[in-house]
């Protein structure tokens, strides 16, 4: 037997127990494929992520659900930075890049008077897909009916490096009903069956805040629920500029709150800046460490 390290963090809060939990485990350069697919099976958390060197990149990131492998993560990007960083493993760096299999995306540390770390993450140019399916039944599939939709605002297919449904929902007291089947999912979302479903609103518990949201995981990944989801809010930070902000010149500076109903309340703070063609996305939060445990492989 092989005993493994995982480190637990919390992405998008301060608060142990809040946000999004992670597992990073830092040895990855030593793992096989399989290896780090049964940590993530045994971890159980919505993701568990390898950093392992790169010959493209100042770093690589791989990412595995307890299901299948990744291409993206914003949470446990914000988790293995950090740690990294947090660590002294990054040494003075503020600026670096990292490889993932959504490509090469540049990451900037900060770090406030008071020696808090922020980690700002660009994330792929948006792109968006219509979705043709029956609203009624994408409606059913999380609790809901369909007047609980925004008949105002398109239901479309999104990525930034990751494909999501964004449902716009009418009033935030319908998140509180929301009762996911994902494995009705895929049949339902003819166009992109491996997606998840992230419905959002622009009603928020928090003033402060510009959108909430929940993200219901694809029934292939083994999980239900994400708490607090990067990945997606940057998909949505470029909707709301799209279709809901479309004549701003300055960057938009936006704050997503989640996890609310799971009791995993966090923030993603999305910047929004158009350029010639498209918009560039960054996505900026902090975590902690919660704990450290070891993971007994049977390999």
């Amino acid at each position: 037997m092989k005993s493994i390290k995982v480190y637990h963090y919390d992405a998008f809060s301060k608060e142990p127990n809040q946000g999004n939990p992670a597992g990073v485990v830092l040895n990855g350069d030593e793992l096989t494929d399989a290896e780090m697919q049964e940590i993530a099976f045994r971890v159980g958390f919505n993701e568990t992520a390898f950093p392992v060197k790169s010959d493209v990149a100042d770093l690589r990131i791989r990412f595995f659900t307890p299901g299948h492998e990744m291409n993206l993560c914003g949470h446990a990007t914000m988790s293995t930075v950090y740690a990294l960083k947090s660590k002294g493993l990054l040494g003075d760096k503020t600026k670096l890049t990292i490889e993932t299999n959504a490509g090469i995306l540049p990451i900037k540390i900060n770090t406030s008077v008071d020696s808090e770390i922020f980690i700002t993450m660009k994330q792929a140019s948006p792109q968006f897909k219509e979705f043709k399916g029956s609203k009624e039944d994408l409606a059913k599939s999380i609790g809901l009916k369909e007047s609980d939709l925004h008949a105002g605002l398109p239901i479309l297919y999104g990525s930034t490096g990751i494909w999501t449904l964004i449902i716009p929902i009418k009033q935030l007291g319908a998140f509180k009903k929301m009762e996911p089947n994902n494995k009705q999912f895929p049949e339902i979302l003819k166009e992109m069956p491996e997606s998840s479903i992230h419905p959002f609103c622009l009603d928020t518990y928090d003033s402060n805040a510009d959108m909430h949201a929940r993200h219901f995981s694809s029934p292939y990944s083994g999980t239900i629920e994400d708490a607090v989801t990067g990945t997606a809010s940057g998909v949505m930070g470029a909707f709301y500029a799209k279709y809901i902000n479309n004549n701003f010149k300055e960057p938009l500076n936006l704050i997503v709150e989640q996890g609310h109903e799971i009791k995993k309340d966090g923030r993603v703070m999305v910047q929004v800046s158009k350029n010639e063609e498209n918009y560039d996305i960054e996505i900026t939060g902090n975590a902690v460490c919660v704990k450290e445990f070891d993971v007994l492989l049977e390999t």
